[in-house]
Protein backbone atom coordinates (compact mmCIF):
# COMPACT_ATOMS: atom_id res chain seq x y z
CA UNK A 1 0.00 0.00 0.00
CA UNK A 2 1.10 3.24 -0.94
CA UNK A 3 2.13 5.86 1.94
CA UNK A 4 1.43 9.48 1.53
CA UNK A 5 4.32 10.68 0.01
CA UNK A 6 3.89 8.66 -2.54
CA UNK A 7 0.41 9.56 -3.32
CA UNK A 8 1.63 13.21 -2.57
CA UNK A 9 3.80 12.28 -5.94
CA UNK A 10 1.36 10.75 -7.71
CA UNK A 11 -1.13 13.37 -7.12
CA UNK A 12 1.80 16.29 -8.44
CA UNK A 13 2.39 13.81 -11.93
CA UNK A 14 -1.85 13.89 -12.71
CA UNK A 15 -1.64 18.08 -12.28
CA UNK A 16 -3.98 17.79 -8.92
CA UNK A 17 -3.71 20.63 -6.98
CA UNK A 18 -0.97 20.97 -4.50
CA UNK A 19 -0.14 22.29 -1.31
CA UNK A 20 2.07 25.33 -1.63
CA UNK A 21 5.72 26.30 -0.44
CA UNK A 22 5.71 29.50 1.10
CA UNK A 23 9.04 31.33 1.56
CA UNK A 24 11.24 30.84 4.61
CA UNK A 25 13.61 33.06 6.05
CA UNK A 26 16.22 32.50 9.19
CA UNK A 27 18.82 35.06 9.33
CA UNK A 28 21.23 34.57 12.46
CA UNK A 29 22.07 37.99 14.07
CA UNK A 30 18.81 39.44 12.71
CA UNK A 31 19.15 42.52 15.63
CA UNK A 32 22.91 43.81 13.99
CA UNK A 33 22.01 42.92 10.44
CA UNK A 34 18.08 44.96 10.73
CA UNK A 35 20.48 47.74 13.10
CA UNK A 36 23.31 47.96 10.14
CA UNK A 37 21.30 48.47 7.21
CA UNK A 38 18.84 50.64 8.97
CA UNK A 39 21.30 53.09 9.97
CA UNK A 40 22.50 53.04 6.21
CA UNK A 41 19.37 54.09 4.57
CA UNK A 42 18.96 56.55 6.75
CA UNK A 43 22.27 57.33 5.98
CA UNK A 44 20.95 59.09 2.73
CA UNK A 45 18.71 61.38 4.89
CA UNK A 46 21.63 62.41 7.52
CA UNK A 47 19.14 60.75 9.98
CA UNK A 48 20.46 59.06 13.11
CA UNK A 49 19.33 55.55 13.81
CA UNK A 50 17.66 54.92 17.33
CA UNK A 51 16.04 50.83 18.30
CA UNK A 52 12.75 51.24 18.38
CA UNK A 53 10.73 48.13 20.85
CA UNK A 54 9.06 47.49 16.92
CA UNK A 55 12.09 46.15 16.03
CA UNK A 56 12.61 43.74 18.13
CA UNK A 57 9.44 41.80 16.11
CA UNK A 58 11.12 42.30 13.20
CA UNK A 59 14.57 40.82 14.19
CA UNK A 60 12.55 37.91 15.45
CA UNK A 61 10.61 37.84 12.46
CA UNK A 62 13.96 37.95 9.92
CA UNK A 63 15.51 35.12 12.55
CA UNK A 64 12.46 32.47 11.83
CA UNK A 65 9.53 33.98 9.18
CA UNK A 66 7.91 31.04 10.22
CA UNK A 67 6.86 31.00 6.64
CA UNK A 68 4.67 33.75 7.14
CA UNK A 69 4.97 37.48 5.39
CA UNK A 70 5.18 40.44 7.74
CA UNK A 71 2.33 43.35 8.63
CA UNK A 72 3.64 46.89 9.56
CA UNK A 73 1.30 48.75 11.11
CA UNK A 74 0.64 51.74 13.46
CA UNK A 75 1.46 55.57 13.89
CA UNK A 76 3.34 57.29 11.16
CA UNK A 77 6.88 58.44 11.61
CA UNK A 78 8.25 54.89 13.47
CA UNK A 79 10.05 53.62 10.16
CA UNK A 80 7.25 51.26 8.75
CA UNK A 81 8.00 52.54 5.46
CA UNK A 82 12.17 52.76 5.71
CA UNK A 83 11.46 48.99 6.76
CA UNK A 84 9.44 48.16 3.93
CA UNK A 85 10.85 49.82 0.69
CA UNK A 86 14.81 49.45 1.69
CA UNK A 87 15.65 48.02 4.63
CA UNK A 88 13.89 44.48 4.15
CA UNK A 89 14.06 44.19 0.58
CA UNK A 90 18.08 44.92 0.88
CA UNK A 91 18.51 41.79 3.92
CA UNK A 92 16.37 39.83 1.83
CA UNK A 93 18.64 39.66 -0.79
CA UNK A 94 21.61 39.88 0.97
CA UNK A 95 21.15 37.23 3.11
CA UNK A 96 18.85 34.98 1.07
CA UNK A 97 19.44 35.64 -2.27
CA UNK A 98 15.64 36.61 -2.18
CA UNK A 99 14.06 39.53 -4.38
CA UNK A 100 11.41 41.65 -3.46
CA UNK A 101 9.25 43.14 -5.83
CA UNK A 102 8.44 46.66 -3.70
CA UNK A 103 5.48 48.89 -5.31
CA UNK A 104 3.74 51.50 -3.21
CA UNK A 105 -0.27 51.92 -3.40
CA UNK A 106 -0.02 53.72 -6.40
CA UNK A 107 1.66 51.67 -8.39
CA UNK A 108 -0.11 48.20 -6.87
CA UNK A 109 -3.44 50.09 -8.12
CA UNK A 110 -1.85 50.53 -11.56
CA UNK A 111 0.26 47.23 -11.79
CA UNK A 112 -2.24 44.73 -10.15
CA UNK A 113 -2.00 41.80 -13.16
CA UNK A 114 2.29 42.40 -12.63
CA UNK A 115 1.92 42.82 -8.87
CA UNK A 116 0.11 39.59 -8.69
CA UNK A 117 2.78 37.58 -10.76
CA UNK A 118 5.68 38.44 -8.45
CA UNK A 119 6.25 35.76 -5.67
CA UNK A 120 7.33 38.34 -2.74
CA UNK A 121 5.61 41.20 -2.61
CA UNK A 122 6.54 44.75 -0.68
CA UNK A 123 3.52 46.81 -0.76
CA UNK A 124 4.03 50.25 0.70
CA UNK A 125 0.95 52.30 2.91
CA UNK A 126 -1.93 50.37 2.24
CA UNK A 127 -4.80 52.13 2.81
CA UNK A 128 -4.35 55.53 0.66
CA UNK A 129 -5.03 54.13 -2.70
CA UNK A 130 -8.24 54.60 -4.87
CA UNK A 131 -9.88 51.78 -6.08
CA UNK A 132 -8.74 50.18 -9.40
CA UNK A 133 -11.04 50.49 -12.27
CA UNK A 134 -9.76 47.90 -15.67
CA UNK A 135 -11.61 48.09 -18.69
CA UNK A 136 -14.96 49.00 -16.89
CA UNK A 137 -14.53 46.32 -14.49
CA UNK A 138 -13.69 47.20 -10.96
CA UNK A 139 -10.83 45.96 -8.82
CA UNK A 140 -9.90 45.88 -5.54
CA UNK A 141 -6.15 45.51 -5.74
CA UNK A 142 -4.88 44.68 -2.44
CA UNK A 143 -7.93 42.14 -1.44
CA UNK A 144 -6.51 40.13 -4.92
CA UNK A 145 -3.20 40.03 -3.31
CA UNK A 146 -3.95 38.87 0.03
CA UNK A 147 -6.43 36.24 -1.56
CA UNK A 148 -3.15 35.08 -3.80
CA UNK A 149 -0.79 35.42 -0.32
CA UNK A 150 -3.22 32.97 0.97
CA UNK A 151 -3.81 30.20 -2.12
CA UNK A 152 -0.39 30.46 -3.88
CA UNK A 153 1.99 31.22 -1.06
CA UNK A 154 3.24 34.68 -1.91
CA UNK A 155 5.05 36.52 0.89
CA UNK A 156 3.72 39.63 1.19
CA UNK A 157 5.77 42.64 3.67
CA UNK A 158 2.78 45.30 4.20
CA UNK A 159 3.14 48.81 5.61
CA UNK A 160 -0.01 51.04 6.53
CA UNK A 161 -1.31 53.38 9.38
CA UNK A 162 -4.59 51.64 9.27
CA UNK A 163 -5.81 49.80 12.29
CA UNK A 164 -6.76 46.45 12.16
CA UNK A 165 -10.33 48.12 12.58
CA UNK A 166 -9.87 50.59 9.95
CA UNK A 167 -8.33 47.65 7.48
CA UNK A 168 -11.04 45.44 7.89
CA UNK A 169 -13.92 48.75 7.25
CA UNK A 170 -12.16 49.58 4.27
CA UNK A 171 -11.73 45.95 2.65
CA UNK A 172 -13.66 43.57 4.60
CA UNK A 173 -13.32 40.71 7.52
CA UNK A 174 -12.27 38.42 4.67
CA UNK A 175 -8.70 40.50 3.74
CA UNK A 176 -8.20 40.97 7.65
CA UNK A 177 -8.42 36.94 8.26
CA UNK A 178 -6.00 36.72 4.99
CA UNK A 179 -3.65 39.33 6.84
CA UNK A 180 -4.10 37.61 9.79
CA UNK A 181 -3.39 34.24 8.67
CA UNK A 182 -0.33 35.24 6.43
CA UNK A 183 1.85 37.24 8.11
CA UNK A 184 3.46 38.49 11.66
CA UNK A 185 1.75 41.38 12.86
CA UNK A 186 4.07 44.44 14.78
CA UNK A 187 2.27 47.09 15.82
CA UNK A 188 4.35 50.36 15.72
CA UNK A 189 3.08 52.74 18.49
CA UNK A 190 4.64 56.16 19.57
CA UNK A 191 5.80 59.46 18.61
CA UNK A 192 6.74 60.60 15.22
CA UNK A 193 10.71 59.80 14.54
CA UNK A 194 10.81 62.34 12.21
CA UNK A 195 12.40 65.58 12.18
Amino acid sequence: MKGFKEIYEDMRLHGMPMPVERVKISIPNARTVLTNCFKYFLSFESAEFIWQKEYEEVAYWLEDNKSRGLFLYGDCGRGKSMLSRYVLPAILLKYERKVVSVYDVQDMNKKIDEVLKKHIISLDDIGTEELTVSYGNKRLAFAEIMDAAEKYGKMIIISTNLSDQQIADRYGWRVMERIIATTKRVLFSGKSLRK
